[in-house]
């Protein structure tokens, strides 16, 4: 069972005690190379017809990590419009954003019209909303396609028990909202959740979409959502997401509707998780290690105000132990339940995962935190944001967000 660390050569030849002892911890490391193969993967999944990748940038919103996305060449889609300013400062051009927002008021949807930033919308009730203040203009709808995957329900983002997205049913609506506001309808969206595997529903979703799309004459794009997932059990050889035969049996669904259709639209992907996730560790200091009623508790500075997932939604991270620079091997484990420093009983990293022995003063690297970590961070306790470093192509070690301060906090208040 080989280190990840290890294989991609994650830190660049640095040690990680090293950088822990300039930046602190908990740390958020990236390593550049790693995040744009991803990207340039996902650029690739259709070049027989214009296509583009928009990159979700909710996964991650670091300014140096969007401009990694420009370079090579990817779209971005925004949920609020922080999202959008983030991208409008670094460097991203109007006609590359897609404002996908799910709920929100008038005043951002005229956010986004004012800065040239087409929306998708909702549902009957924002498209209405959307005419009354921008009568005329050009918009997307958000389709619920009745398909749905994810890696938990919580984040199955279409399907009967969803609350994204117009349902099927409801398309005349559309067309008579569209009518009564001169709406052009430029594109249709969907997004069926996060962090699958299995490609199939996804090819479902698809099918079905283009279905759909036959409904609507010329759309300038189809936006068939994201959701590649990553192999979070790595350590325990889990299958990647298997891309290259996923590419030959989306072109075919695609030469299908092309025919049909009597053009090829612009056809868009939203991945946000593939991009960013294998991308990032946390590296987090062992303050203590006990014992309570047979149960062994490794104590450490990343808790779920640094890291959520595994508190809200059970998400499992491989972890790799670090002792004097180097990962510990994994030959000899025995269970060890992996904890934050949060005042919370679900403030829990694994339970009686099978890890290395752990000692105080080790790193824990938490794998694959680069999707849906910083980006969920709060500073619940009082406990300030951690810094992030990357690691450029070159190997050295950058810092590309310092460390949130207790006066940085206490900054906000009057």
């Amino acid at each position: 069972m080989e280190s990840y660390i290890n294989k991609t050569d994650f830190f660049g030849g640095n040690n990680p005690e090293e950088i822990t002892e300039k930046f602190g911890t908990p740390l958020y490391v990236y390593n550049e190379n790693i995040i744009r193969n991803h990207m340039r993967a996902v650029a690739e999944v259709i070049t027989k017809y214009p296509y583009t990748a928009n990159y979700s940038v909710k996964a991650n919103t670091n300014i140096h990590i969007l401009k990694l996305a420009l370079e090579e060449g990817l779209n971005c889609d925004a949920m609020s419009p922080g999202e959008i300013t983030m991208l409008l400062k670094a460097g991203f051009p109007k006609e590359r954003i897609f404002f996908v927002p799910n709920n929100v008021s008038d005043e951002e949807l005229k956010f986004a019209a004012e800065h040239g930033v087409i929306t998708s919308l909702d549902s009957l009730s924002q498209l209405e909303a959307f005419g009354k203040v921008l009568p005329g203009h050009k918009c997307a709808v958000r389709i619920n396609p009745g398909v749905g995957a994810g890696h938990h329900e919580k984040v199955v983002t279409a399907g009967k028990k969803t609350k994204f997205g117009i349902q099927e049913s409801d398309i005349p609506k559309i067309h008579e909202i569209a009518a009564k506001y001169n709406l052009t309808i430029a594109g249709i969206n969907q997004h069926i959740g996060s962090g699958f595997l299995d490609p199939e529903p996804y090819l479902k979703a698809v099918t079905n979409l283009l279905r759909i799309a036959r409904g609507f004459k010329d759309l300038e794009f189809i936006d068939f959502g994201g959701g590649y997932g990553i192999p979070y059990h790595k350590l325990d050889d889990e299958a990647e997401f298997p891309m290259d035969s996923f590419k030959k049996a989306l072109e075919p669904i695609l030469d299908e509707f092309v025919k049909d259709y009597g053009k090829a639209p612009l056809f868009k992907s939203e991945p946000g998780r593939y991009c960013v996730a294998e991308g990032s560790v946390i590296l987090g200091r062992v303050h203590s290690v006990k014992e309570n009623s047979g149960v062994t508790y490794a104590g450490t500075d990343v808790g779920m105000n640094v890291l959520v997932r595994p508190s809200m939604y059970g998400s499992w991270h491989d972890i790799e132990v670090i002792r004097d620079g180097k990962v510990v091997s994994r030959d000899s484990l025995k269970p060890v339940t992996v904890t934050g420093n949060i005042c919370e009983s679900g403030d829990i990293l694994c339970a009686d995962r099978e890890l290395p022995e752990i000692k105080k003063g080790d790193l824990a690297c938490i794998l694959d935190t680069g999707a849906y970590g910083y980006s969920m961070c709060s500073s619940y306790n009082s406990r300030p944001r951690p810094a992030e470093v990357m690691i450029t192509k070159s190997g050295e070690v950058k810092l590309i967000r310092r460390r949130e301060t207790i006066e940085d906090l206490m900054g906000l208040f009057e």
